[in-house]
């Protein structure tokens, strides 16, 4: 069994990786993104008014535009799915030109078809048309060009964040990766430590792309870590059944090939989804509980002078540390920092506004704070302190897939809670209930389930367990 005794707490602190966590380059590519739709929008309507122009001396021409305008969305579908506006797009903007080139020419054929079986066709200029499409065809490979060469000039052409993680395995010279020493890091793929795993995720935090180069036996302990953090992973060469391999990726130039073991729970799509709603859903309760919650706040400060809010470290996502928010609801010489005493009926540390607001769950709102500042989520595996057990055994102890429901931001709520898995853990089935609902959360999240989460959530705010 693991022990989280000071002399390692102290060795951590000592062994801060916060230096080697990569930037964030989502919100860079989101933006690029945004203009290069914005720019080929404009593009398309600036290249059929001017084909009007030269061919029928008038700009912006009304039957120009209605070609341009039906032709657009038509493109925008297509250029979506193609990876048109996608990160090898940018990361290629020869890749790019012609894919948005395929997406042009396909669009044209399509309302083509269209206007042959309406006998529309005759609405349209043919030589207005195709003069618009040549321009747009040439301003949208001019458009990649130049973009290309903006990424090059401010962002110094990287695109994506690569890590390379050696662990004793064959070489794997990836241009324009960063590499670390597992050795290094002390980083060891079969360890259950909480903070070797800490460690880990933040190394991995705002990867695009991890590759492990590790011996055949440390494999499947690599596979079975990339999952839990929820990054895109690969691991150089073999046995696909073993690693619960997804794909294979061959890299011709060095004469490597790696196995896709993981990709991450959720797209960028469902991500920006689920971000929204988190923003929207946390934005408008701090608003509308904030009454409630400077009431409770005053009680608390009331009953016994203490602090109001009680900060304990937990289990985040990629199974990195973060510090909850919860009212305080017990006496401050018997808080509890670990957690490794569940709280019981009748507990003798409970104050008496304390068993209310636990009662009621009003003591979590304050997590609505860990929510917008991203540590959170509305709706997701609910986090657990450090010293949480169940018959006296830690819980990634109890089932090592314990690990893997961090690969999402822990939740306010989450599916263990609407179906009534909460409160003490006193035996193992009460850690295993939850984690099957987690995972089972996990694989098939979608916003409609998130917002039924949600609703269902007022149903058990009361609940048995809940002291």
């Amino acid at each position: 069994m693991n022990r989280l005794t000071p002399k390692l707490l102290d060795a951590v602190r000592h062994e801060s990786v916060e230096g080697k966590v990569a930037p964030s380059l989502e919100r860079r590519r989101l933006r690029a993104y945004a203009l290069m739709l914005l720019t080929d929008a404009t593009l398309f309507n600036a290249c059929f008014a001017l084909a009007a122009l030269l061919w029928e001396g008038r700009w912006a021409e009304p039957r120009a535009m209605l070609a341009a305008q039906a032709m657009l969305p038509v493109y925008f579908t297509i250029a979506l799915y193609n990876g048109s506006y996608g990160l090898k797009a940018l990361g290629s903007w020869v890749f790019g030109s012609r894919q948005a080139l395929t997406a042009l020419v396909i669009s044209a054929a399509l309302i083509n078809f269209l206007g042959f079986y309406t006998k529309s066709n005759g609405d349209f200029s043919r030589a207005v048309v195709t003069l618009g499409m040549v321009f747009t065809a040439v301003l949208l490979v001019a458009g990649r060009r130049l973009m290309a060469m903006v990424i090059a000039h401010r962002w110094g052409g990287r695109v994506s964040n690569r890590l390379v993680i050696d662990d004793g395995g064959s070489g794997f010279p990836f241009e324009g990766a960063e590499r670390i020493s597992a050795a290094e890091y002390n980083l060891d793929p079969s360890s259950h430590d909480p903070f070797m795993l800490d460690r880990l995720g933040k190394l991995l935090r705002n990867q695009d792309q991890v590759v492990v180069s590790c011996p055949r036996e440390r494999r499947q302990d690599w596979a079975f870590l990339l999952k839990s953090a929820g990054v895109y992973g690969e691991i150089v060469s073999e046995p696909a059944h073993e690693l619960g391999a997804v794909g294979v990726h061959r890299y011709d130039a060095l004469d490597r090939t790696t196995l896709v073991v993981s990709t991450g729970p959720l797209g960028l799509r469902a991500r920006i989804l689920k971000r929204g709603f988190d923003v929207a859903v946390a934005g408008s309760a701090l608003i509308a509980l904030s009454p409630l919650l400077l009431v409770v706040a005053l009680l608390i400060k009331l009953e016994d002078g203490g602090p109001v809010l009680f900060v304990q470290r937990r289990l985040g996502r990629g199974n990195q540390f973060f510090d909850m928010f919860k009212f305080r609801s017990m006496r401050e010489e018997k808080l509890d920092h670990n957690g490794e005493r569940s709280a019981s009926r009748d507990d003798d540390r409970v104050t008496r506004i304390g068993a209310f607001i636990r009662r009621t769950s009003i003591d979590e709102l304050p997590q609505i704070i860990n929510v917008l500042k991203g540590d959170m989520s509305i709706v997701g595996p609910r986090p657990h302190a450090l010293g949480s057990r169940a018959n006296n055994k830690y819980f990634w102890d109890i089932d090592r897939k314990y690990w893997q429901r961090h690969c999402l931001k822990p939740g306010l709520t989450g599916l263990a809670q609407v179906r009534g898995h909460r409160g003490a853990t006193a035996v193992e089935k009460d850690l295993t209930d939850r984690l099957q609902s987690d995972l089972e959360y996990i694989a098939g999240w979608s916003l409609r389930r998130d917002i039924g989460i949600v609703f269902r959530t007022a149903m058990v705010l009361r609940h048995e367990n809940a002291f």
